[in-house]
């Protein structure tokens, strides 16, 4: 699946103004395109504390979910956001139990909250990335400079601009 699969990371997670909409960034690896995908303000708060390394008094649900994983003998080999279908992403969280490869669906907005607390690596079908993908060319590699064309682009879009016909 990965030899097919484009590597990326997490950038984090953004509001977009003026809707407030959280939106959770990757990065190509090896090339400039970035994703935004849409995600609820609880999961972009569960990102967001993984990314900061909150500790919280209880685990949340996704702190849970790894913790079981561990305790089952199982760990996530990596995630996979396979498709955009109807304005909606989907992905596949992909487990090594006792050396067996086990996938199972998942919002990519939580799997790549359980990704960002397992450090587990986060791919991309290419078909998802030519479809939805924005290309931001980065002369220097200065975060913030990339982060501020993103909301330039973010200004002259709509989230149905994603939707497929």
């Amino acid at each position: 699946m990965t030899s097919e699969s484009i590597p990326v990371e997490l950038v984090g997670v953004r509001i977009e103004l003026p809707s407030n909409q959280p939106i959770v960034l990757l990065k190509e690896l090896h090339g400039t395109r970035y994703l935004p995908i849409w995600i609820g303000a609880p999961e972009a708060t569960a990102i967001a504390f993984a990314l900061e390394e909150v500790e919280t008094q209880r685990p949340l649900t996704h702190d849970l979910l790894k913790d079981s994983i561990q305790a089952l003998g199982g760990r996530i080999d990596r995630i996979v956001v396979t498709e955009l279908r109807d304005g909606i992403y989907y992905a596949d969280l992909v487990f090594d139990v006792d050396s067996e490869e086990v996938i199972v669906s998942s919002r990519p907005s939580d799997a790549i909250a359980l990704a960002a607390r397992t450090e587990a690596p986060i791919y991309v079908f290419p078909g998802v990335l030519d479809e939805a993908g924005v290309e931001l060319k980065d002369e220097d590699s200065d975060e913030e400079v990339v982060v501020e064309r993103f909301k330039d682009f973010l200004e002259s879009v709509d989230p149905e601009d994603f939707r497929t016909t």
